[in-house]
């Protein structure tokens, strides 16, 4: 699947995968969320409107610094014209006023076209998650995967592949946000571990 996706969107495919983020979670990555010296990920007011952290795959980390090197470029080549900022959430803008221009805030995968806020203002938001869900659906099409497929499906490998290396369940609960270990649980029926990978003492 991963060989019919390029640029961003492999990118983006790649941490749903390597660090079981939701399509919403990825495409609203910031600069300042990504530490490459801890590799880790930070996740911004998740499900649940809660923050949490989570793998940074090191795979990934090339690519993302050349995401971030793009995002300062980008940012340059827009306060040399007009200065649009990005889009920020609730009222930084009024508490932080060049947040919106500063590289730290600048979304790794912003969209090709800026937009207007809820205030009328012009600003750039980050891609659209249908464009996503669109690039990854076709590009599993085209895989010929036998079974049908799509942006959570690369969130559940993810779970599952922990699980079947021994991950403890209460970690896996916390890279994936769930508030209730019972919704991490259903990976384990999915690996056909019904009972968490008790086994019978008869065999």
């Amino acid at each position: 699947m991963f060989e019919h996706l390029s640029g961003s969107m492999l990118l983006i495919a790649s941490l749903m995968y390597g660090s079981g983020l939701r399509v919403s979670e990825a495409c609203r990555l910031r600069v300042k969320d990504i530490d490459f010296a801890r590799h880790v990920i930070t996740v911004r007011a998740g499900k649940g409107n809660k923050d949490r952290t989570t793998l940074l795959p090191p795979s990934c980390e090339e690519t993302l610094n050349a995401h971030i090197q793009i995002a300062e470029q980008q940012l340059a080549a827009r306060i040399e014209t007009n200065a649009i900022p990005v889009s920020l959430p609730y009222a930084l803008d009024r508490k932080y006023p060049n947040a919106g221009i500063s590289l730290a805030w600048q979304w790794l995968f912003p969209s090709s076209k800026p937009c207007f806020d809820e205030w009328g203002r012009v600003v750039l938001h980050h891609i659209h998650t249908s464009a996503v869900q669109k690039a990854v659906k076709y590009a599993m099409r085209s895989a010929s995967l036998t079974r049908p497929g799509s942006c959570h499906s690369l969130r559940h490998s993810f779970a599952t592949q922990l699980l079947n290396q021994g991950t403890d369940i209460r970690t896996v609960q916390e890279l994936l946000g769930h508030k209730s270990i019972e919704t991490t649980q259903i990976y384990t029926h999915v690996l056909g571990n019904g009972f968490a990978g008790v086994r019978s003492p008869l065999g």
